[in-house]
C-alpha cells in the first residue's frame, strides 16, 4: 500500500466562540451569555442555536474548568526572544513558579496567523491565564478567549477596547525627555527611527519625539522619521537613508535597541564616530551598550517591575473572591547617560 492510497486524515479545526458569533450575526458577548445560560433575545438564541448546529460547535471545557479546577499553566505569547523578553520571561517564570504555576511560551513573530494559532493552542490546553502583547487585527480573537473565561494581561503593545488588565511603561513621556536632552545639547536636526506604527508603543514613542520638538518651537520634518521595523537591519537602512539627506541629522533616537545596533553597524562601515559625527540614544538598555566605547545613552525599561506587575495582576485575578476591577499599571523608566551623546558637530 502507498501513502497515496491511504492519505493521512487531516484534523478539522474546531469551531470557536468567535466562529459561532460570526455565523449567527451576533456579538461574542451575546454568545457567551447564551452559553452561560443567561437570558438573551429569542431571535438571537435561535440564530446561535442554528450556528452551533451548523458548525458542530462544542463548548471548550475551559469555562467549566475555571470554576472547578486549575491546570496551573499560564500561557505567554512572545513576539521574539530578544534581550527584553529573555529577562522578562525569566522573571515571570520565577514569580509564577513561587505560586505553584508553570509558564508556557509560544512565539508568534508578529504574524497574525501564528498569533491566532497560539490562542487556539492555549485555549485547548486549558491554561489558567494568558499574557500577551498585541498583533494587528486580533481584537476579536482575544475577546473570544476572554469570553471563554480566561483572564488576559496585556503588556508592551495595547489592544484598544479589550477588557483586560494592562502593564505598560511611560513611552511618550520618557521619549520626550531624551529628545529634549538632545535639544539641550544644541541639536536641531534630530531624527527618529521608529518601530511599526501599528504598535501602540511605537506610536507613543513617536508622540514623545514630536512633543519635544514642538515644545522648542521646531517643526516636525517627516524626512527625519523612518520606520526600522524594530530590527537591526531596519535600523541600518534607516541610518543610510537619513545620512544621505541634503541636511543629515546630527542626532538619532532609535525606538529600540535592535535598531540602535543597526545604526552602530552603519556608522562603523562608513567611518563615523560617536559622538563627534553623530549622537545616538536608544530606547532599551542592553549589556552591549555598557561595553561599547563610548557607552550608548539609553532608556532602561524596568523589566523586573514589568514582570512583577504582570504576575501580581494575574495571581490576583485568579484568586478567590469577587471579580476585581480591571487595572492598568504604567511604570517609569530611567535614562542612562553615557558617552554616545554630545554637542552637534560644527
Amino acid at each position: 500500500m502507498t501513502d497515496e492510497e491511504f492519505p493521512a486524515a487531516g484534523r478539522r479545526k474546531a469551531a470557536t466562540i468567535a466562529d459561532v458569533a460570526e455565523v449567527a450575526g451576533v456579538a461574542i458577548g451575546t454568545v457567551s451569555r447564551f452559553l452561560n445560560g443567561r437570558e438573551i433575545r429569542r431571535s438571537n438564541r435561535l440564530q446561535i442555536e442554528a450556528a452551533i448546529e451548523k458548525l458542530s460547535y462544542r463548548r471548550n471545557a475551559v469555562a467549566a474548568a475555571m470554576k472547578t479546577d486549575r491546570t496551573h499553566m499560564i500561557g505567554v505569547l512572545i513576539p521574539t526572544f530578544d534581550e527584553f523578553h529573555a529577562q522578562m520571561v525569566e522573571r515571570l517564570s520565577s514569580q509564577l513558579r513561587s505560586t505553584g504555576r508553570a509558564l508556557v511560551m509560544y512565539f508568534h513573530g508578529h504574524e497574525p496567523q501564528l498569533f491566532a494559532d497560539a490562542l487556539d493552542f492555549f485555549t485547548q490546553q486549558r491554561v489558567d491565564g494568558l499574557i500577551m502583547d498585541s498583533v494587528q487585527g486580533m481584537r476579536q480573537r482575544v475577546e473570544a478567549v476572554i469570553a471563554e473565561g480566561i483572564p488576559v494581561v496585556l503588556y508592551n503593545n495595547d489592544i484598544a477596547g479589550v477588557v483586560a488588565d494592562r502593564v505598560a511603561v511611560e513611552n511618550a513621556a520618557v521619549s520626550q525627555r531624551v529628545v529634549s536632552h538632545l535639544l539641550d545639547l544644541g541639536h536641531e536636526r534630530v531624527a527618529m527611527i521608529s518601530g511599526d506604527l501599528v504598535d501602540s508603543s511605537a506610536r507613543q514613542r513617536l508622540d514623545g519625539y514630536e512633543a519635544a520638538l514642538r515644545e522648542r518651537g521646531l517643526a516636525v520634518d517627516p524626512a527625519y522619521i523612518i520606520c526600522g521595523h524594530w530590527r537591526a537591519e531596519g535600523g541600518y537602512e534607516a541610518a543610510r537613508q537619513l545620512m544621505q539627506l541634503p541636511k543629515p541629522p546630527t542626532a538619532i533616537f532609535a525606538a529600540n535597541y535592535g535598531m540602535a545596533i543597526g545604526v552602530l553597524m552603519w556608522m562603523k562601515n562608513n567611518g563615523l564616530h560617536l559622538p563627534t559625527d553623530l549622537s545616538l540614544i536608544s530606547f532599551d538598555d542592553v549589556p552591549l551598550f555598557r561595553l561599547h566605547e563610548p557607552g550608548i545613552t539609553a532608556i532602561a525599561q524596568p523589566i523586573n517591575g514589568i514582570a512583577d506587575s504582570i504576575a501580581n495582576l494575574l495571581v490576583a485575578r485568579l484568586g478567590p473572591g469577587e471579580p476585581r476591577p480591571i487595572r492598568s499599571i504604567t511604570l517609569g523608566c530611567d535614562i542612562i547617560l553615557r558617552g554616545s551623546t554630545g554637542r552637534p558637530p560644527r
